[in-house]
């Protein structure tokens, strides 16, 4: 690009960088696009080469190189990924009296703010089922059908073509029958079983109490009433 006398870098048809070498003048517009590309680019004199330094997303689209002299145009184009988030695993059974199901019904979610991702359930290397989207800022969930016993190994992984986070299923931490249920419970109602034992033993501790203090004040009558006939 050295016998050109003007370069010219544009982003989806606006100019953002340009050198002028019959003034020596390198320009980079900061203000278009609401200042996306705001002290972020470096423009190298000699070459015409572009730098887009702490790129984000927002910088993924269509760059184009003009030069003037032999009226050339490059067309580049830019996808950047964001680091994608860890998918969750969570237990979506509804236990009832009669329920007599023999599967444990889970999801897994994520929600993303980055294109072109997949969600998808796998049983050891092979994909069961996934989904795919290229739309920013959803939320993506996939179900999964197993058997209380499944032997099998199952992971939800999230990914896009660059990178993939995974989170591996543990059959037995979250899926368990109705008959365990009865006998499992979250942390805040083992709070109210315990607040409800401590009451019910206070007040068995204030019924003993009392039917003492009956005995002895009665015995304490019994005991005046007979050191009275005696006197008289």
């Amino acid at each position: 690009m050295k016998d050109d006398d003007v370069i010219q870098w544009r982003f989806e048809n606006t100019v953002i960088a340009e050198i002028n070498k019959r003034t020596d003048r390198i320009t980079v517009y900061d203000d278009v696009l609401d200042g996306r590309f705001r002290d972020r680019l470096k423009l190298d004199n000699q070459t015409g080469s572009l730098t887009i330094t702490n790129i984000t997303t927002e910088h993924s689209g269509c760059y184009e190189l003009q030069t003037n002299k032999f009226r050339m145009r490059f067309y580049f184009r830019l996808n950047v990924f964001a680091r994608l988030p860890v998918p969750v695993i969570s237990n979506s059974s509804h236990c009832s009296s009669s329920s007599s199901s023999s599967s444990c019904s889970l999801v897994c979610s994520s929600v993303v703010n980055v294109s072109h991702v997949t969600l998808s359930w796998y049983r050891g290397i092979s994909v069961l089922s996934s989904i795919s989207v290229s739309d920013l800022s959803i939320s993506l969930s996939l179900p999964l059908e197993v058997e209380y016993q499944d032997k099998n190994t199952y992971s939800c992984v999230l990914n896009n073509p660059i990178s993939n986070q995974t989170t591996h299923l543990d059959i037995n931490t979250l899926c368990h029958t109705c008959a365990d249920s009865v006998h499992w419970c979250g942390p805040t109602e083992a709070v109210i079983r315990l607040v409800l034992s401590a009451l019910v033993g206070v007040a068995t501790v204030i019924i003993v109490v009392y039917e003492i203090r009956s005995r002895r004040a009665e015995r304490d009558q019994a005991h005046i009433h007979t050191s009275g006939s005696i006197e008289i």
